[in-house]
């Protein structure tokens, strides 16, 4: 996978500023702040340190981490990286400002398989709703009072409407919901790594039940198209940041030259220069070694 994403390219918005807030029906949410600015960047220009991020904080809770500590990592995940958008990740197209229902495959959160759009919409605005109209098929959405909102907006004509609406610093995302896909996603990694280690003692039936789980991750497909820029380049369009992390994290998963590993000493996920690396950095190994001549030397 060497320079996988070197001639790709992706947008999407984070805030530098976020706060965690209660609604009125108890959901704990993550939102920009009241003053916090809005930014345009790349992930695929950090998507290695995006995915361990990700991998990481799904591992803080079976790490007993408490959920202040949770809460304080995800915050920071959001500074670096934006929200998840998962508005647009759950339903079976980011399009559904387009009908009067959106439509959802099997997920962690909403039962129903269809829910009328405004309804889906308060599940993401429970402060401040967006000024939306809606006559059946069509939607009109207005951004008054906010230049920097309206500049944004302007600034992201080409994403669906949904996609522009979740970058508005009105937008939440539950924390359940947020914690819940990092676990997914790390569930998924260690899956892989269990599967591969402990095959010769796993009887057919454990196999073929983790194979299934693998089988059952995923999203929806990105699109992309190529654009002439300095050099061709393909541009993918994400509805989602979740999609994105999705697919960076499946290229990652499959590289066998660099493969993602967890540091024998710190226990920190990492991207190994070789298949056969299991220390994060020559000071984890220092550490490591001198750790295990200590504990032999009070052994003997």
């Amino acid at each position: 996978m060497k320079n996988l994403f070197q001639r790709t390219s992706s947008h999407w918005v984070r805030y530098n500023e976020y706060e965690w807030k209660t609604a009125e029906n108890g959901m704990l949410y993550l939102t920009p702040t009241a003053t916090a600015q809005p930014g345009i960047y790349d992930p695929l220009s950090e998507y290695q340190r995006l995915i361990l991020d990700a991998i990481d904080i799904g591992r803080m809770e079976s790490q007993k981490k408490t959920p202040q500590e949770i809460q304080k990592a995800i915050q920071v995940f959001a500074v670096k990286y934006g929200l998840l958008g998962l508005m647009t990740a759950l339903p079976t197209t980011p399009n559904f400002m387009d009908y009067e229902a959106v439509y959802l495959p099997k997920n962690h959160f909403i039962r129903e398989e269809s829910m009328p759009t405004m309804d889906y919409l308060d599940l993401f605005f429970p402060f401040v709703k967006p000024d939306v109209v809606k006559r059946g098929v069509e939607s009109m959405w207005n951004i008054q009072n906010d230049r920097a909102m309206m500049a944004l907006a302007m600034t992201m004509t080409d994403k669906p409407m949904a996609v522009n609406m979740s970058f508005q610093r009105e937008y939440a995302e539950p924390y359940e919901w947020i914690k819940q896909q990092f676990i997914d996603i790390a569930f998924t990694y260690l899956t892989s790594v269990l599967f591969y280690e402990d095959y010769d003692t796993m009887t057919p039936e454990q196999r073929l039940l983790m194979q299934q789980g693998m089988e059952a991750f995923g999203g929806n497909a990105p699109t992309y198209r190529i654009a002439l820029l300095d050099k061709p380049t393909i541009v993918w369009d994400f509805h989602s940041l979740m999609l994105g992390i999705q697919m960076m994290f499946s290229f990652m998963l499959t590289d066998t030259e660099k493969p993602i590993r967890i540091c024998k000493h710190c226990l920190q996920t990492f991207v190994a220069s070789r298949p056969s690396a299991v220390f994060c950095s020559p000071q984890c190994k220092n550490k490591y070694n001198v750790y295990k001549s200590r504990a032999k030397d009070k052994k003997d």
